[in-house]
Order: structure tokens, then C-alpha cells, then sequence
């Protein structure tokens, strides 16, 4: 269903803004930029790996930093398929091939989305910071402030019902999502008990600075834009982001924010649009590349470290 819906949105984003418009901005654009957002992306992914392993130790576990690395870009890779498919996919790899219970893995990666949470709530706390007048004025305008309020208490009233239900009832459905939570709060706790805290957060600012960077300095591959104030691509990226995380790898809806984000400050739809694409292209490609080689040399890697420690037996 939603890459259904992604399509019919790029079909009715197209229908006003042709691709035949967009094409010359990625024969004209700077590829050296576009060129180190790929590379700052890569690292932002690279960190994301290396810090799992903190997250896992707490619980007596770990993972082969090469396995770390290849589940992180087949995550990546299944949530175009399904979005956040790729948190289940990861948590099994190490489940399969490092013997990590499915839900304390599962957990330690509940937890790291909390972490991400926090740092793009960072993000937008500082940017409003900056731009409290300008956005202010937008949130007024375009959304209705009580609607907001009923859907969270609603929200929240729903979560408080669910709680209270499953931790009264004695069934063994009720027992089963107990044990499963049980194992889940166990990784997502496991940050409280981490000996080197210190390394976790500088990985974790190092994740989000990167994708910052990323979006930053593919900016300037397009004449258009290398203008652009700052605090404009800072509140694009946020857009974009939030497109990530809830659709098919932001596929047609991340260029849309993105220009909708940026003509909020005044600057041409075309190359914004067109800059949306280049950078969702750019990681996109990046991510089926990689994906699609962790998917094959995962199972070969494992299999080749499986016979060398037999034979060193």
C-alpha cells in the first residue's frame, strides 16, 4: 500500500512539474559535491554499525563489526520495500549469524530510533531557535493546534489502555508479549548500562552531523541553491527526514519536502526539486549498491569465518 501511494504521489507531483524539467539540473550539476555527500552518507552509516556493538555489550553480546556493517545496508535496502521492515531484517541478521536474541537485538535498535528521535528534536529545537518568528507564523497558518492536541491525547490514552491491559491479564498471548517486552526494555535499557557512554554519544552527534553535512554539501552541486541560506536547508533536511522514516525510503514524497521546505524561504520549485532528487538519488543508489553486496557476501562471509573457526579447533 504505501508504495502504491508513493507512486500515485509522483504521478500527481509530475503532472504539474514534468521530469523533462528536472533532467537538465543532473546534466548540469557539480558531481564532486554530489560526489561527498555520497561519502559523508557512507560514514553517517559506518558510525551507525560500529555503535551498535556498544549498545549490545551491556547484555553480553557482540557483533562482528563486518556483519554489523552488512545488516545495517540490507536494513536499509528492505525499507523501500516495507517501511521499517529493515529494523526486523537487522535484528535477525545478528540473531542468525551472531546468536543475538531476536528481541534484545530488536530492542537495542527500539533504542537507537529513540536516540534518533532526540537528536532531530535537537535539530529542530535549535532551528527554531534561529527561526522561531518564520516558523512560528508557518505552524499557525497551516495547521490547527487543538486537532493536534486530541490526537496525542488520544494517542496517548490508547498506549496507557494497552499497558494497563497486558500487564493484568494472565493469557498466554498476554505472558508471550510480556517476555517479548521484557527482552525488548532489556535492550533499549542497555545505553543505562554502557561503560563507555561517552563514545556512544560522540557516534551518535557523529551520525547526525554527517547526514547534515550530507545534505548540506550536495546542496552546493547546483548553482541555484549556493545561496540558499542555511537555516533553510537545515528545516529541507528535517522535512526530508521525517519522509524517510515514514514511507518507502521517502521515495517521491523526499524531493517534494524538500522543495516544499525550501520555497517556504522564498527559493525557485524547480532546482529545489530537482536538488531533492539528486540527493535522494545519490544515497538511494548508494544504499542499492551496497545492499544489494552486503545481501550477497553476508551468507559467504559468515560461511568462510564458521570454517575458520572449526579449523582452529
Amino acid at each position: 500500500m504505501p508504495i502504491i501511494l508513493a507512486v500515485f504521489f509522483g504521478w500527481l507531483t509530475f503532472s504539474r512539474l514534468p521530469i523533462s524539467e528536472i533532467i537538465p539540473y543532473f546534466k548540469t550539476a557539480n558531481y564532486w559535491w554530489i560526489g561527498l555527500g555520497v561519502i559523508f552518507g557512507i560514514l553517517s552509516h559506518l558510525s551507525r554499525a560500529y555503535r551498535w556493538n556498544y549498545m549490545l555489550k551491556p547484555m553480553g553480546y557482540s557483533i562482528k563489526t563486518q556483519n554489523s556493517i552488512m545488516a545495517i545496508f540490507i536494513a536499509y535496502l528492505a525499507n523501500f520495500g516495507i517501511p521499517r521492515s529493515g529494523e526486523v531484517l537487522r535484528a535477525a541478521v545478528a540473531t542468525n549469524y551472531e546468536k543475538i536474541p531476536f528481541e534484545k537485538s530488536f530492542g537495542t535498535i527500539v533504542a537507537e530510533r529513540v536516540f534518533d528521535v532526540i537528536m532531530v528534536l535537537l535539530i529542530c529545537v535549535v532551528t527554531l531557535f534561529f527561526q522561531f518568528d518564520f516558523i512560528y507564523n508557518i505552524l499557525i497558518e497551516k495547521f490547527n493546534p487543538t486537532k493536534i492536541i486530541v490526537v496525542l491525547l488520544s494517542l496517548s490514552l490508547l498506549f496507557v489502555l494497552v499497558v494497563f491491559y497486558i500487564k493484568k491479564s494472565k493469557g498466554k498471548i498476554a505472558n508471550k508479549i510480556k517476555g517479548f517486552l521484557g527482552g525488548l526494555l532489556e535492550g533499549i535499557t542497555s545505553v543505562i548500562k554502557m561503560e563507555n557512554k561517552g563514545v556512544f554519544i560522540f557516534h551518535t552527534v557523529f551520525i547526525w552531523v554527517m547526514y547534515i553535512l550530507m545534505f548540506y554539501i550536495t546542496s552546493f552541486s547546483l548553482p541555484e541553491l549556493q545561496g540558499a541560506p542555511f537555516s533553510s536547508i537545515i528545516v529541507a533536511f528535517i522535512a526530508a527526514s521525517f519522509t524517510v522514516a515514514t514511507t518507502n525510503g521517502g521515495v517521491f514524497f523526499y524531493p517534494v519536502a524538500v522543495m516544499s521546505a525550501l520555497a517556504l524561504f522564498g527559493l525557485a520549485e524547480e532546482p529545489s526539486y530537482a536538488f531533492g532528487w539528486i540527493i535522494w538519488t545519490s544515497q538511494t543508489v548508494m544504499i542499492i549498491v551496497f545492499g544489494i553486496l552486503s545481501f550477497i557476501y553476508l551468507p559467504i562471509f559468515n560461511k568462510k569465518r564458521d570454517l575458520e573457526i572449526k579449523g582452529n579447533l
